[in-house]
């Protein structure tokens, strides 16, 4: 005997697209660009604007819109983007428990960090987080520009500046000062050196901070070097300085290890406020949001643990 489905069951559920299909959406939707979701999924561009216009299709509805060289996910494509994210990553936990492999489920979290504080702070410091959090799994992408780049590409930004869109969370991590630091073998050519024959080194500049509010400070006149090389990354300039290639600004934070061990000293006793804060943004209802917060705290915590007064020269 046959045994027919009612009528209003028949179909109920929709056939789902191909699992790649899905992959394509949601990497194109985090990158914002379909040739960066083809390079990490090893696909063509071509094949990936196939996957989104099948989608389309079967869907009835636009999922992207080109904004120039950018493709934004319309708020249909975004909201499917973000529940196939959350289902990929749920997927991943159910693979990872049904599996041999031992250990808590892995977080892939994607931090676009800043250069300078990834190299002079935060890289050095990995090796607490991997010992408290071992599921925790960071893809850093290192930025070097003031202004961030598309924060719905990335699970957390650590900028120069805040993200002003609604459902975003944004946090200040470091408050801190800018000192002078050079090496000890620098000094040591300089006998009976102070604070106030700091223009006879040769000075580093940086692009992001001039010189002048700290000389002004020091009561020193406020006249810019006009020779030496120039700096993008405050961390590349903290190298140059512990390597002896001149004397430098720098925030306390970043400067900090070179300070404890001896790599650099701090000139005298002047600082002033830093006038580049490091953000902390994430996006609200990320799938994993439990793994970012745990991140942040984390973060705060290094930052408080590192207290270390500086030495003074």
């Amino acid at each position: 005997m046959t045994t027919f489905s009612p009528p209003d069951m028949v179909n109920s559920r929709p056939h789902l697209p191909p699992l790649q299909a899905l992959r394509a959406l949601e990497a194109a939707a985090r990158h914002r660009s379909f040739s960066r979701a083809a390079e990490e999924l090893a696909l063509t561009h071509s094949a990936i604007s196939h996957h989104i216009r099948a989608l389309e299709d079967n869907l009835g509805t636009k999922l992207f819109q080109r904004t120039g060289l950018t493709m934004t996910p319309t708020s249909a494509g975004a909201r499917l983007a973000e529940q196939v994210r959350g289902a990929l990553d749920q997927l991943e936990v159910a693979l990872r428990e049904a599996s041999d492999v031992a250990g808590p489920p892995v977080v892939r979290l994607q931090v676009s960090v800043m250069a300078d504080l990834a190299n002079a702070w935060l890289i050095q410091r990995l090796p607490s987080l991997h010992a408290l959090a071992p599921e925790l799994d960071l893809h850093l992408r290192l930025h070097a520009e003031i202004s961030p780049p598309d924060p719905y590409s990335v699970d957390v930004g650590i900028w120069h500046q805040r993200v002003d869109l609604p459902g975003f969370e944004c946090h200040n991590l470091i408050d801190d000062y800018v000192i002078a630091v050079a090496s000890p073998a620098l000094l040591a050519k300089y006998p009976g050196f102070t604070e106030a024959d700091l223009p006879k080194l040769p000075m580093l500049r940086f692009a992001l901070r001039p010189w002048r509010d700290w000389l002004l400070q020091a009561g020193l006149p406020p006249e810019e070097p006009v020779r030496g090389p120039i700096f993008q990354d405050a961390g590349l300039m903290l190298q140059s300085a512990v390597a002896g290639l001149g004397v430098a600004t720098a925030r306390t934070q970043l400067a900090r290890d070179y300070l404890a061990s001896g790599q650099l000293v701090q000139i005298g006793t002047t600082r002033i406020p830093s006038s580049l804060p490091y953000w902390v943004t994430w996006r609200e209802g990320n799938p994993r949001e439990k793994a970012i917060q745990h991140f942040h705290a984390w973060l705060r915590a290094q930052v408080e643990e590192s207290s270390l007064p500086p030495s003074q020269h």
